[in-house]
Parts: C-alpha cells; structure tokens; sequence
C-alpha cells in the first residue's frame, strides 16, 4: 500500500489472527501516549499486525516486550529493547511498539527507522531517534526485513502463549 492514515486502522475484526498490513507512509501514524509517529515516504517499515492471544487479557501488555525482542532480533547489530515498548541501537530509538486492545484481539503497530537519513528523522521526540542507514551506514532492504520481524513475531508469540 503506497500510503494511508493509519496501519492501525486497517485491520477489521473479522480478519484471522496474523493478518498484516503495511504501507510505506502514514499521513497520521500514532505513537505511545498520544504522540505522533513521524516517516519519510518509502523510508521505514510500517505495519500492524492482529493478534487473538489466548491468554489472560492481563498478561497482554506482555505483547510490548515480545514485539520488541521480535524486532531487535531481526535487527540485529546489538539492538536492544527499551521498555516498555522502543528498540534502540546505542541507546537511539530505532522502532516503536504501539499495542492496541480491544476485546479479544491486539493490534500490534510497528515502526522500524530503516533508511531515513539524519535530515529526515524528528527532531522533537521523547527519545533522541535513528535510523539503521544511520547506524549501519549503508542502505537497508525494507522487505527481507520486514520478513524477518514477521518470523520472529511468529515464533515469540507462539512461545509467550506457550505453543510449540
């Protein structure tokens, strides 16, 4: 999808568990607390991906740090989760988790900085950003990555509900 609001907003309540949605721009991306999630067009990974946990609806806030160990795994290159919910690399923020509840379901937000350059990050944030075209100093294949975050969601999520 070339662009829309939301990814948060695109996923229906009939839609199976793991359906995902992506974009690569987000006219009114959300952010923790109310803040606004900032991209440059075709720059990030951002998705929403559905979730029908089977587990106590107490335990969900759990999903933050889950998602987030998903993305700093698929990261690699010594990222780390910040909780409750941001991946950083040297202590920059790099991806944010948005989890959304609502009765028997969770909408999952990611926002992964891939290859914005310095000029095109927010300046006004909680935490100081970065992106992995930064960090890396290179450019960075947003699909294969977003692949990679996606298998390692799978495989954690299945592990925190306790699947094999």
């Amino acid at each position: 999808m070339g662009a829309c609001e939301s990814t948060q907003r695109l996923l229906e309540d009939n839609d199976p568990e793991g359906a995902t949605v992506a974009t690569d721009h987000q006219t009114a991306g959300r952010g923790r607390l109310g803040r606004t999630w900032e991209d440059a067009p075709g720059r990030a990974i951002l998705c929403s991906v559905l979730l029908l946990p089977s587990v106590e609806m107490a335990r969900w806030p759990e999903l933050s740090v889950v998602a987030g160990e998903a993305v700093a795994a698929a990261i690699g290159e010594a990222a780390e989760v910040s909780h409750p919910n941001d991946v950083v690399l040297a202590g920059l923020k790099v991806a944010g988790i948005l989890p959304e509840a609502t009765p028997g379901r969770v909408v999952l937000g990611i926002g992964v900085n891939v290859n914005q350059t310095e000029a095109e990050l927010p300046l006004e944030t909680a935490k100081p950003a970065t992106s992995l075209r930064i960090a890396l100093g290179r450019e960075v294949e947003r699909a294969p990555l977003l692949a990679a975050i996606l298998a390692e969601l799978e495989h954690r999520y299945d592990a925190w509900l306790g699947v094999s």
